[in-house]
């Protein structure tokens, strides 16, 4: 009797955890296509929806299993490219194929720039990433192959199209990426929350403590690499395919990968809410001061200056903000949640 009631008692709590999914998926594929207008889905969703899978994979690397990594934006770019040769070179070759083989050859090479963790820890491993950044970059700079011989290195965006039906447009270029950002986040929570997932975090939390109850920490780490670079290389596809539709080597410089580890500090390491979170923060907020600032001062000043101000007011809101709250904002969301939990308990 004892245990049906406690069973009972944890019903409701289960449904609270559903509620949210839900609703968001219903606004996703429901609200959103209807509605939104193609600006909104152009310029917000569609950044926000890569960015945030790359801050996925990020942070199952960084925020998950403590390895420090500068070279997300290397990964990008190989997931990029690496779609538009498979592409290209095989003739008939399904979209969701091409992203798969894509997400795996950024995998492969985010396993070759993983191996120095295996003797570098925290800052030291991440310089060591860096070479996979200006490596990368060189590759597809150097070897025209890559880019079909274009002479300026530029790739563009392929027929975009799943079962025969064209996702061209700004809705399906949309709803291929929603679906994809679901699908990769929804496996990586149910990672986390298995045996791999706790054998990442007793590798960040003390590698020495792990090895002694017999977690494979050098397996363990490589694994991290592969998962993470595998997700970062497919948000490489979708920043290239939905957002951009044309891109060449140089989109994908240290500046990005900078801007995806701000995403994962800002919304909260190891935290999967938080990559979403963080996410938004980066992409929404240099809008609206982008609009406030043309409003106030497009008058008086240019463009050029109106830029380099958004950029120093984001960057002190930034620094502001993680001493406000170092744990970010999927922390300072739990804590004001629990603060009404509490005051309606009370």
């Amino acid at each position: 009797m004892a245990v049906q009631a406690l069973d009972a008692s944890r019903l409701p709590i289960d449904w609270q955890r559903l509620a949210l999914p839900a609703v968001l998926i219903a606004v996703a594929y429901g609200l959103i296509p209807a509605y939104a207008s193609s600006y909104l889905i152009e310029a917000i969703l569609l950044p926000f929806l890569a960015l945030s899978l790359a801050a996925v994979g990020l942070n199952l690397l960084t925020g998950y299993c403590g390895q420090l990594s500068l070279g997300s934006s290397a990964f990008m770019a190989v997931g990029a490219f690496a779609a538009y040769n498979f592409n290209l070179r095989v003739e008939g070759l399904p979209l969701a194929a091409t992203m798969i083989l894509a997400g795996i050859s950024a995998a492969g090479i985010g396993v070759v720039f993983g191996l120095p963790s295996l003797r570098l820890r925290g800052f030291y491993l991440a310089v060591s990433t860096l070479a996979a950044q200006f490596f990368v970059q060189w590759a597809l700079t150097k070897f025209g192959w890559f880019s079909n011989d274009n002479p300026s290195g530029v790739i563009s965006a392929p027929h975009l199209a799943v079962a025969g039906l064209s996702l061209d447009g700004a809705t399906g270029r949309y709803l291929l990426s929603v679906t994809t950002v679901i699908v990769l986040t929804a496996l990586v929570w149910r990672l986390v929350n298995s045996a791999i997932g706790r054998n990442f975090i007793a590798v960040r939390d003390n590698e020495t403590a792990a090895r002694v109850i017999s977690v494979p920490v050098l397996r363990t780490k490589l694994l991290a690499f592969a998962i993470s670079s595998f997700i970062i290389g497919v948000a490489g596809v979708l920043w290239a395919f939905t957002y951009l539709r044309t891109v060449e080597p140089a989109g994908f410089n240290l500046d990005r990968s900078f801007q995806i580890l701000f995403i994962i500090i800002i919304g909260g390491l190891a935290s999967t809410r938080g990559a979403f979170l963080g996410a938004a923060f980066i992409v929404v907020l240099p809008l609206c001061l982008s609009r406030l600032g043309a409003f106030l001062f497009g008058g008086l000043f240019d463009s050029g200056v109106l830029d380099i101000s958004q950029r120093i007011v984001l960057g002190a809101l930034i620094i502001i903000f993680l001493i406000a709250e170092p744990n970010g904002l999927s922390a300072l969301l739990d804590r004001r949640l629990k603060r009404r939990i509490g005051s309606r308990a009370s």
